[in-house]
């Protein structure tokens, strides 16, 4: 019982090692891969001038808009 589990420990390892992982490179020219990166994952550039005032109107506005939604229709006559 014994050679046998050693025999099945000893194929088991020698297939894993056999087996190729390879992985290839991001081909640049392909359009299924794009440049990588910091900043090259999101839809806007954060190094413009303005982006800071962009970017808390944007959440202002984002956020507040539901609650002044709400409160416009509590106080709206019926």
């Amino acid at each position: 019982m014994n050679a046998a589990t050693a025999l099945r420990a000893r194929m088991a390892t020698s297939s894993i090692a056999r087996r190729g992982f390879s992985t290839t490179r991001a081909q640049l020219g392909s359009p299924y891969h794009y440049a990588e990166g910091p900043r090259s994952n999101i839809p806007f550039n954060p190094l413009t001038k303005h982006f800071f005032w962009r970017y808390w109107s944007f959440m202002t506005v984002g956020f507040g808009l539901p609650f002044g939604i709400a409160v416009w229709q509590t106080y709206k006559s019926r």
